[in-house]
């Protein structure tokens, strides 16, 4: 992790001339704390001041691989317990003056439960391994609690992390060449409790990353353990360098066998991906559309294959629907869902409103151009005779005084009607 620059740090390095001896220094130079490790069959190291020797703190457990271990303090004197409690990550805790700390791999916190937990350490570590090279104590955060003797909480997380180099020395260091780290009655451990250590040196949870060491069933029967967990519901098995690619695939057989053998579901969702760490994009592809030299001979399309460089496999009880391949289907119908979520998310600000006023213009006139022209109201209504008071001049004019046709009758000329011919 990157630390901040304008803080006081402290730079962890062993002596050239003796490794046994560690020095934190600043960065002018000046060493602050040494770490001695005692050699012998139980794990010891003693913290000192280094310009008048004084004897600071010690650490002691019955190995550097112990999930218990006792940091004692001089000057006064105070016993401090310093427990492992992380299951399947890497999680060690200690109290100090009423308030509970915890370290995290590369970050030590101050737990205020509920509240959020206050970082009060920051490590620079290179990646896999918890070999520290720098450290920064927070002091800014610090100052927010009472806390009396501020010296002796500083001297007990340094004490607690060069722990975690011996820790790391023992799982990765030869057993010949440390002789201090190994006693001589412990031997290292071996098959599947080798690959919980190193599982544990990583603080992987559910992540296995196969190694050239320890075996093919090593490896698969750590798996298979995780599996029958039931809070375990998907694991995930990768390849640590292209070398261990069909050692994966071996490792995720030979998983299966094992859970058939013990009489466990053997099914499960298995999800494969190649070269996921290849994070380089590809150069633009050059079409050439020059013919081939004559007498060229065709290269096969199998010649220009090339195995993948690194392979996870996930193994999990449930469905994950985000891994599942897509198919061609899935591509012409344009994309997931995901996908047009993302294309939407980078359409212009103002595009999405003007093609909403479109579309509905477009049902507007969909809607006219279907909609159908009400029927006429030209219904057949029976005829209404209506009485007409006859006038006086109709009076004296018969002719004139008619009748109205009847309904459906045609109609008659008033000549025809009474008889009349015109000569």
């Amino acid at each position: 992790m990157s630390l901040d620059q304008n803080l006081f740090t402290l730079t962890i390095a062993p002596q050239a001339d003796d490794p046994a001896f560690v020095d934190l220094a600043d960065a002018s130079g000046t060493v602050h704390y040494r770490k001695q490790r005692v050699p012998g069959t139980a794990y010891h190291i003693n913290v000192y001041e280094p310009l008048s020797e004084a004897l600071l703190a010690s650490a002691s457990a019955p190995g550097a691989t112990s999930k218990h271990k006792t940091i004692e303090l001089f000057n006064p004197s105070l016993s401090v317990p310093l427990d492992s409690v992380g299951t399947l990550s890497f999680k060690w805790a200690f109290s100090w003056e009423g308030h509970d700390f915890e370290w995290k791999r590369e970050e030590c916190y101050m737990l205020r439960k509920p509240d959020p937990a206050v970082l009060v350490a920051l490590t620079k570590e290179p990646p896999g391994k918890l070999k520290t090279t720098a450290v920064q104590i927070l002091d800014y955060n610090l100052n927010r609690f009472d806390i009396a003797d501020r010296k002796g909480l500083e001297i007990v997380i340094l004490t607690a992390l060069l722990t975690f180099h011996d820790l790391n020395e023992t799982y990765h260091v030869p057993a010949d060449t440390s002789s201090a780290s190994t006693a001589p009655g412990q031997p290292p451990a071996t098959g599947v409790d080798r690959v919980a250590e190193i599982q544990a040196m990583r603080g992987e949870v559910n992540e296995i990353t196969v190694e050239d060491e320890c075996d093919v069933d090593d490896w698969a029967a750590y798996a298979a353990n995780l599996l029958e967990d039931d809070a375990m519901l998907f694991i995930t098995v990768r390849s640590a360098a292209a070398v261990q690619v069909p050692k994966v695939l071996q490792v995720v057989e030979q998983t299966k066998r094992i859970r058939h053998k013990r009489g466990l579901p053997s099914e499960l969702h298995q999800y494969v991906l190649y070269d996921t760490q290849q994070q380089t994009p590809s150069p633009p592809r050059r079409i050439k559309l020059d013919d081939p030299p004559p007498g060229a001979a065709s290269v096969p399309a199998v010649a220009g294959y090339s195995p993948p460089q690194s392979l996870v496999v996930h193994l999990s009880k449930i469905s994950i629907p985000e891994l599942q391949p897509r198919t061609k289907a899935d591509v012409d119908r344009g994309g997931s869902i995901m996908d047009r979520t993302r294309m939407r998310a980078h359409s212009p600000p103002g595009k999405d409103k003007e093609q909403e006023k479109e579309r509905e213009k477009e049902k507007r006139k969909d809607k006219g151009k279907g909609k159908a022209s009400p029927p006429s109201n030209k219904t057949h209504r029976p005829t209404q005779s209506h009485s007409h008071s006859p006038s006086p001049a109709q009076l004296n004019n018969p002719s004139l005084y008619v009748a109205p046709p009847p309904p459906g009758s045609s109609s008659i000329s008033m000549g025809s009607l009474f008889g009349r011919k015109k000569r």
